[in-house]
């Protein structure tokens, strides 16, 4: 079971995926509404909170509690322009919290509440790991989680944060463009040895929110990644945007009414542009569009053309082009170099954007990959090759960083500058760095993005290395650090060590592992002689390490992850009230139309104790939508069991006396059948010659006292009115037609006996001798058996 606990997520914007690795190979999750996409959605009532697809369908009349779009925010400062320019997408409120973090605001259980971005995110994981354990059957823990390649230290930390307050060990944080070219190159049988040429495909990925161009290397049992660009503004929503300006002008022209000023009108236009964007790429005719009761009690109708939109959005083609020739230029590979384009993303679909793709690579982009479900089956993949509950075929994934890193510290001397590029743009990860320093005293590095970043600020950490004092003779220490980018893509100073040389005498046993610096043994002294020799050693010291990094304190974290465990116990809670409320709400309905029924259970029921039963119905649901409204669990389960106590034995009534007639008919047809048999015994009927008469008789008089049995029961049955209990319980005449089945098998179907079968006569003195094995005296070749 361990092995099913093996997930892959899809973190979008938008919507998530998750996909699991099983023996049969990669599937793709459902969750509760038996969809592959959960929207990426959180919404908040009074009594629960919504997550996913319901929370997506209550949008328009919740939109103030409906939390979406959140993936952008995850971690940067509200003061970030970026994040202004944001919440004009945005309907939900949003506020400045310590730190300048962004708060979301909320009424929850009929009180304002601020939950943090990295919160609302553990809610949305919380609800996938939900859905991957009902489906699995089994305890999810190990996942690989996608984030886009252009994601910094900061949202990557933002995005772990989240992991652990909805309880999910992060094998590995994968960057969006690894994950399609894995689920791309693993069941490609066809690729080229470790040491041919390999071959480079291109992959077009524009999302809802943005563009991710990269290219990548294939050979067999690995991939390597040349080149990664992108455009973190520029996705299905922009060209989303277009489409409804243009509509909201038109409608502000011809009906005199402005979708921008009317939110939820405004969202209801972006749904409808979203479908007409999907019909223009198969479709180069003019569409309309039509909305019923649009704003002010109006219909609106419009068209549109897809050469007009290509107009409107030609702004946006031009930043395609630019980021498509910006990767090609970054691999340094020419066209003839390019083995195939594939394209993922439901943006990389429009026709204008596929016909950019081949007047820069000279290839026509295809759709080998599945476009919604790649990701989340490249972090399946993954998540399964770094678990070790699961065996897969093994797959070398080097990545690359996407922006340069430079660290900075104060310079120890005129010719040390105080800075240094340790990971250029598309450097290998992960990698470690090794850097040596001479200090006499702790020293600070600080680590920065050095090129142009989608981020307000380019700031990584500090990180002070402690403990270190100058030598006995007050000369510099050599310090190594080691400048790591691990496997999420995060940097780190993740050691320092001080190397610290000392003279010792070589009989004194060192107290700790030191390394020599002599390479040839000694040859042996004098005995007078020993104590005096010295070694010079190099001993090796770890240094303490205090980082100053993004992300949340262990005490802040623990916080919310308890916070998130009392909301997951509340949720649980409000869906037993409900579900037992629905099981109430449901037994009424279904008993007042049954007991009304004259073909129902209205014959089981004398016509006072109906009429009593349907006031008693109708009362509890008058009770059910005023006072009992909110009730807690207990009260609904006592109201519903109080109420099968009166409507379960009618419904066993009526069961009861319409199941009899065919039980009763299946007794009557087994004593016929056997009847029939005993008098084809007595007429002397090959079939039952091994029969024994007594016992077939001793049958016959059973048969027959089953018979009187039967028809004096079913007399007192067929005389019984039908609102009393039945006179006979069922049970008695199952027992009996058991007995009579029995009985009859026992006696009338027993198997005929075995013919006996005779022993051969003893062979006679001659034929003995003929049968004894003959003797050999042939040695056996080569003295091997046969």
């Amino acid at each position: 079971m361990a092995a099913m606990s093996v997930i892959g997520i899809d973190f979008g914007n938008e919507s998530c995926y998750v996909a699991v690795a099983r023996a049969g190979g990669i599937e793709t999750i459902a969750n509760d509404y038996s969809l592959r996409a959960t929207p990426s959605c959180v919404a908040f009532s009074p009594r629960n909170r919504i997550i996913g697809v319901a929370a997506k369908n209550q949008m328009v009349t919740n939109m103030k509690n409906t939390v979406h779009g959140f993936k952008r925010l995850l971690g940067r400062s509200f003061d970030d322009p970026f994040v202004k320019q944001e919440l004009k997408h945005l309907h939900f409120g949003v506020g400045k919290c310590d730190n300048n973090k962004i708060g979301i605001n909320v009424n929850y259980l009929n009180e304002q509440q601020t939950f943090s971005v990295e919160q609302i995110t553990g809610m949305l994981l919380t609800k996938l790991k939900e859905i991957s354990e009902v489906t699995l059957k089994t305890k999810v823990n190990d996942c690989v989680i996608s984030v886009p390649s252009y994601f910094t230290n900061a949202e990557r930390k933002a995005l772990l944060d989240s992991a652990s307050i909805a309880g999910l060990n992060v094998l590995r944080l994968f960057n969006e463009t690894s994950a399609t070219a894995l689920s791309y190159g693993i069941y490609k049988q066809d690729l080229p040895n470790p040491e041919e040429k390999p071959r480079n495909v291109v992959f077009v990925d524009c999302g809802y929110t943005s563009l991710q161009v990269f290219i990548c290397a294939f050979n067999k049992g690995k991939l390597k990644m040349l080149a990664s660009t992108f455009d973190s503004q520029l996705g299905g929503r922009e060209f989303d945007f277009i489409l409804a300006e243009h509509f909201s002008k038109d409608f502000k022209t011809r009906y005199n009414i402005d979708p921008r000023t009317n939110a939820r009108a405004f969202l209801r236009l972006l749904t409808e542009v979203e479908k007409i964007k999907k019909q223009m790429s198969a479709n180069s005719t003019k569409l309309p569009m039509n909305i019923e009761c649009f704003m002010d009690d109006k219909d609106v109708h419009g068209d549109i053309k897809r050469a007009e939109f290509e107009e409107l959005a030609m702004y946006l083609f031009n930043r395609v082009e630019v980021t498509l020739e910006q990767c090609l230029k970054d691999s340094k590979l020419s066209k003839d170099d390019i083995y195939s384009v594939e394209i993922v993303g439901g943006s990389s679909r429009i026709p204008y954007i596929k016909n950019l793709i081949e007047k820069i690579f000279g290839k026509t982009p295809s759709t080998t990959l599945n476009q919604d479900e790649a990701v989340a089956r490249g972090c399946a993949l993954q998540c399964a090759m770094l678990s070790p509950a699961v065996r897969v075929r093994d797959f070398s994934v080097t990545d690359i960083q996407s922006f340069p890193i430079e660290l900075l510290w104060d310079p120890s001397d005129n010719s040390d500058d105080g800075r240094a590029e340790v990971f250029p743009k598309n450097h290998a990860v992960p990698f470690s760095k090794m850097l040596s320093f001479y200090r006499l005293a702790p020293f600070t590095v600080k680590a920065h993005y050095s090129g142009p970043i989608p981020y307000a600020d380019s700031y990584i950490g500090q990180f002070t290395v402690r403990d270190v004092k100058p030598t006995a003779d007050g000369a510099s220490q050599k310090v190594k650090v080691k400048a790591r980018i691990n496997l999420h893509g995060i940097f780190s100073i993740s050691s320092a060590t001080l190397l610290e040389k000392a003279e010792l005498l070589e009989e004194t046993p060192p107290s700790e592992p030191m390394e020599s610096n002599e390479n040839e043994p000694q040859p042996a002294e004098p005995e007078e002689k020993k104590e005096e020799k010295k070694k010079s050693v190099t001993k090796t010291i770890d240094l303490r390490i205090e980082s100053l990094t993004h992300g949340y304190s262990t005490m802040d974290l623990n916080n919310y992850i308890e916070q998130e465990g009392k909301m997951v116990a509340s949720d649980r809670q409000e869906k037993e009230r409900i579900d037992v409320r629905n099981s109430l709400e449901e037994y009424i309905y279904d008993m007042r139309s049954r007991v009304s029924s004259e073909d129902d259970l209205a014959s089981y029921i004398i016509d006072a104790d109906r009429q009593k039963i349907v006031k008693q119905l109708e009362e509890l649901e008058a009770w059910l939508y005023e006072e009992g409204e909110e009730c807690i669990k207990n009260i609904y389960t006592e109201k519903l069991d109080l109420l099968k106590t009166v409507g379960e034995p009618i419904k066993r009534r009526k069961v009861e006396y319409t199941t009899f007639p065919s039980i009763k008919d299946q007794a009557i047809q087994l004593i016929s059948k056997a009847e029939r048999d005993i008098d084809a015994f007595h007429k002397g009927s090959e079939q039952f010659n091994h029969l024994d008469s007594a016992e077939v008789d001793k049958l016959a008089e059973t048969l027959n006292n089953a018979k009187s049995w039967l028809e004096e029961k079913s007399a007192k049955v067929t005389a019984s009115p039908l609102f009393k209990d039945i006179p006979i319980k069922l049970d008695e005449f199952v027992r009996e037609k058991h007995n009579i089945e029995e009985n009859v098998s026992k006696v009338l179907y027993k198997p005929k006996p075995a013919p006996k079968v005779e022993p051969p006569p003893p062979p006679k003195e001659e034929e003995k001798k003929e049968t004894e094995p003959m003797e050999t005296e042939q040695p056996v070749e080569n003295g091997n058996d046969a």
